[in-house]
């Protein structure tokens, strides 16, 4: 006899009803299973796995699958902060009324389901949802953590709007965090060349160089809190002035939400430097 916790979990963590009678678990056995608390019933007709995650039966209970940032964050993948679900409806699939919603609703082209919607489509999603770069800056987080083959980037770039394909086409796999994308495509916008990655004897990697001498450093609020790495930056700081760089030191929250000021101490240095 087939195990309906089994069998929900190979389904995603998520199932209706007709599809667990269609492979042999009675509605009878389904009751008897919500009762003895081996699956849970997330609204009429609609049931979860226990370890079902809990943001995916949100959106299962408010009529859909997870997409988006909020897919791509169960995947792994560095995303924008956004914590309200996003939940794929479909084309014409409807949305449910729950407690405490505060879902975003998306009807992109294909039929309703549940779960969560695998890497590319949520990468596609997030370009419609949310832009070039919170697209860009995901795009490059999936393709560092391996999740995006070479046919898998060809199938996402071909999904792109063609006036949108030049971002998967300057797009690394080598990008440390979401940060350092953001600036890179935001300093490409304004003809700004940088060189990647670079290595510095005496003082390590950093994130990016301008003009072989102006150094910047993306710092994730992940990366670098706590004292001993705001001393290890100290040092690292002081090994680059010493060997006649300047570094200009962004955290996640200028990046995000101050760029003006960023732009505007990038372009002074830069300036400084020139002149």
């Amino acid at each position: 006899m087939l195990d309906p916790v089994t069998v929900i979990s190979r389904m995603g963590g998520i199932a209706r009803g007709t599809q667990l009678q269609k492979v042999g678990v009675s509605r009878k056995r389904i009751a008897a299973e919500v009762s003895r608390g081996r699956i849970d019933r997330v609204r009429s007709g609609v049931f979860a796995a226990p370890r079902t995650d809990a943001v995916i039966r949100t959106a299962a209970a408010h009529g859909g699958a997870l997409t988006c940032g909020s897919a791509l964050r169960l995947h792994g993948v560095w995303v924008l902060d956004d914590t309200d679900p996003h939940v794929w409806l479909g084309d014409n699939g409807r949305r449910h009324p729950h407690l405490g919603c505060s879902c975003t609703d998306h009807h992109f082209q294909g039929r309703t389901r549940f779960g969560v919607v695998d890497v590319e489509t949520a990468l596609v999603h997030v370009f419609a949802c949310a832009g070039d770069e919170a697209f860009f800056a995901a795009f490059e987080s999936a393709w560092r953590k391996r999740l995006l083959s070479k046919e898998a980037r060809s199938r996402v770039r071909a999904a792109l709007p063609a006036s949108a394909r030049w971002l998967v086409d300057i797009a690394r796999s080598d990008a440390d965090s979401g940060l350092e994308s953001l600036l890179r495509l935001r300093l490409h916008i304004l003809g700004i060349r940088l060189d990647c990655q670079v290595v510095i004897d005496g003082v390590g990697k950093v994130d990016f160089v301008i003009d072989g001498l102006l150094i910047l450093e993306a710092d994730g609020k992940e990366n670098h809190e706590g004292e001993t790495m705001r001393h290890k930056d100290l040092v690292r700081d002081a090994a680059a002035s010493r060997l006649g760089y300047e570094t200009l030191r962004f955290d996640y929250a200028q990046i995000v939400h101050d760029w003006p000021t960023v732009q505007a101490a990038i372009v002074g240095a830069l300036r400084r430097m020139r002149h």
